[in-house]
């Protein structure tokens, strides 16, 4: 599959994020892409793995039971699954750096960052990089770049943005990599506080294809009585899927409440369980 399809692909998908419940079918998506329909089908499940139809029931799922094959009341019982060596290795991947006291003040007065936008089975991400590693990630939102892109401005009100799809694209790669559990390493940068960094660290342990409750977080970072503080740590996050916020759900099963739509969380929770 060459970039042109993989970012028509990817668009698609961001079509079917801002559109499932018009429960888009096959001959409106591939128009919309320019295919036939039989071909268009086979270009959209060999990037994903899941055919369109099956993107669309993703989406449309009513909680996360509908998607998730297991739910774990504690990280240790998610790490005793079976899959603890995937969320080891995950966790391994990645290596957090604080940004400095000084950088938190200013809000990024003085740094550079670089982003772009790139084409993911889950849609275009937003993805922004200092020189010393990732500080942000986010997705499309009803097929508008504006949305992200006003949220790594907020975040990151002072910086000096520059556009550089090229300089990003490395960067892209390894997180697709590291989201499929391939063994290559990326270091964030981010700032917030304790508290923020003590969950998002806790997020990492959370393997593929599980998920928790705020309270089991809350549990793990050994302040049981902080899950609506955890919550919020949680809606912080400035780096979306590589800091698994999206396993992270309530204890009813529901999902909702994630920043790049709820849609879009099912989808990301329905390909890594493969439900």
């Amino acid at each position: 599959m060459n970039n042109d399809q993989y970012a028509i692909i990817s668009q698609s998908i961001d079509y079917i994020a801002a559109h499932w419940r018009d429960q888009p079918d096959l001959e409106t998506l591939a128009a919309r892409a320019g295919y036939e329909a039989t071909h268009f089908q086979k270009l959209f499940t060999r990037m994903t793995g899941v055919s369109p139809h099956k993107m669309v029931q993703y989406m449309a799922a009513h909680n996360a039971r509908d998607l998730l094959l297991r739910q774990y009341s504690t990280l240790d019982a998610a790490y005793d699954s079976g899959m603890s060596g995937n969320a080891r290795l995950h966790d391994a991947m990645i290596n957090i750096v604080a940004a400095t006291p000084g950088e938190v003040k200013r809000k990024g007065q003085g740094l550079v960052i670089r982003y772009g936008y790139h084409p993911t089975p889950m849609g275009d991400m937003l993805i922004a990089q200092t020189d010393r590693g990732l500080c942000w990630l986010g997705f499309v939102v009803d097929e508008d770049r504006a949305i992200p892109m006003a949220r790594l401005r907020r975040d990151w009100e002072y910086a000096d943005l520059v556009e550089d799809q090229g300089g990003t694209s490395d960067t892209a790669r390894k997180i697709l990599e590291i989201w499929r559990g391939t063994d290559t390493h990326l270091t964030l940068h981010l700032y917030g506080t304790n508290f923020q960094l003590q969950v998002w660290q806790a997020l990492l342990k959370i393997p593929c294809g599980a998920s928790v409750s705020y309270k089991a977080v809350a549990d793990a970072i050994g302040k049981p009585k902080a899950s609506r503080a955890v919550g919020s740590a949680v809606g912080a996050n400035p780096v979306s899927l590589l800091i698994p916020c999206h396993r992270v759900i309530q204890s009813s099963g529901i999902v909702e409440n994630y920043g790049w739509g709820t849609p879009r969380k099912k989808l990301i929770l329905g390909l890594e369980t493969g439900a």
